[in-house]
Formats: structure tokens, C-alpha cells, sequence
């Protein structure tokens, strides 16, 4: 069964740190669906500017497994270093309804650039 979940990115650059470019990003997730569901895991995909990519999965979100009523939403930031100025990240989180029926949600492509890193 498909459950609606909204995922909405925010990114934003932090800074050079050494050889690596750090950015933070905030990510809004809304419940659009008619069962409370419960977030239990994340899938990240994050692609550098060279094309090497790295895979980043874990339980939860900043130590959290918040649970979404219908049309609630939650929000929170995390951050990523890469070595290059530009990069993308993508992925899915993993939900559960409170039957026990599991389900991912995508987390559409977003961009990851330095300013003056796009010509």
C-alpha cells in the first residue's frame, strides 16, 4: 500500500573546513497520508562533484524516530562533508504504520554548492 509523505530539503553552505565543504540541511517530512506512521531508518545517497558517491545508512534522524500523525510534520537538521564544492544528496526513509507495515519514502534530489561554485 502507498502512504503520501511530503519530503521538502533546505541546503545551505557552512563553509570550507580544510579540504572538505561542509553544508547543513533542514528537512521538513509531512504526513500526508490517513494512519500515524513512525520514521525507523534513512537511506542518503551523496554524489560528489568528481561522481564518486557514498551511501550513509542508519536508524532514525539525529538519534530520533518521531512518529507522524496524519497531516503532521517534522523538521530537523543535519549536516554532510564532502571534498568537493559541488555534490547532490537523495535517498529514502523507511516508515512504519502503527499495523506494522512497512514503507519507504523518497527523499528527492538536492543540490549541494559553494557559492561561486556554479559557473
Amino acid at each position: 500500500m502507498e502512504y503520501p509523505v511530503q519530503v521538502i530539503a533546505f541546503p545551505k553552505f557552512l563553509g570550507q573546513h580544510q579540504d572538505q565543504f561542509a553544508f547543513a540541511y533542514t528537512i521538513q517530512i509531512t504526513n500526508q497520508s490517513d494512519v500515524a506512521i513512525t520514521l525507523r531508518n534513512r537511506h542518503w545517497i551523496i554524489t560528489h562533484g568528481d561522481g564518486s558517491k557514498e551511501e550513509v545508512i542508519g536508524e532514525g534522524v539525529v538519534g530520533e524516530t518521531p512518529e507522524l500523525e496524519p497531516g503532521a510534520s517534522y523538521s530537523y537538521t543535519s549536516g554532510a562533508l564532502i571534498p568537493t564544492p559541488v555534490g547532490s544528496m537523495k535517498g529514502s526513509y523507511g516508515f512504519e504504520t502503527r499495523d506494522g507495515e512497512s514503507f519507504r519514502a523518497e527523499i528527492p534530489e538536492f543540490a549541494l554548492h559553494a557559492p561561486d561554485s556554479l559557473h
